[in-house]
């Protein structure tokens, strides 16, 4: 009976971290996670696409956090078969992670973050519990005219979905707090990218 219950626990855990991705373009390799209906990298993409970037340009960084993308450039950077999520397809993350309900978008959750931050990697005391396998880290950001800020501090991703010509939606995770957010910014900006399956 022992030896058919461990089989079970591992046939669920491969199920819940699914299986590795690799990129043809690159061979790069991924963990990935499905995670309610969803099935997401559990990592940050680091395809070196032309309008992305290391942190503070220096490679260490991109094997660390992966690379940091403008808008455009993220919206065709995923895989075959992945893409950069919409706000919906975040909000759907977020209230699976917190277990509310809801139609409201864009999605704030007060206890998404702690769920989805990584056991380690976060200043300040700010690393969460991992509960599905999502490992978000803080890759910190660009800004157009080169500065690089909050790696350590602040993970922020993509999303797809649009704002104004000029900004975008993304999502936002901190070392200081619990919750999951979102906000936009100028679309020429460098974020994190995950993608989600098609």
């Amino acid at each position: 009976m022992a030896t058919k219950t461990f089989f079970i626990f591992l046939f669920l855990a491969f199920a819940a971290y699914g299986q590795q991705l690799i990129d043809s373009r690159d061979n790069k390799k991924y963990k990935t996670v499905k995670i309610g209906t969803q099935t997401w990298m559990a990592e940050n993409l680091n395809y070196n696409a032309d309008g992305s970037k290391c942190y503070k340009n220096e490679s260490a960084n991109c094997n660390k956090y992966g690379r940091l993308y403008d808008w455009n450039t993220a919206k065709e950077s995923c895989p075959k078969d992945w893409h950069l999520p919409s706000n919906a397809e975040w909000d759907s993350l977020y209230r699976f992670a917190d277990g509310s309900n809801g139609t409201s978008s864009p999605y704030k959750s007060k206890t998404a973050g702690k769920y989805l931050k990584a056991t380690s990697g976060w200043d300040k005391n700010g690393n969460g519990d991992d509960k599905f396998g999502f490992t978000a880290l803080p890759g910190g950001y660009g800004l157009s005219y080169g500065n690089f800020k909050n790696a350590g501090n602040y993970g922020n991703w993509w999303s797809a979905s649009e704002y104004t010509d000029s900004l975008a939606y993304y999502r936002l995770i901190d070392n200081l707090y619990e919750d999951a957010t979102w906000n936009d910014y100028y679309k020429r900006s460098y974020f994190s990218v995950r993608c989600v399956k098609d």
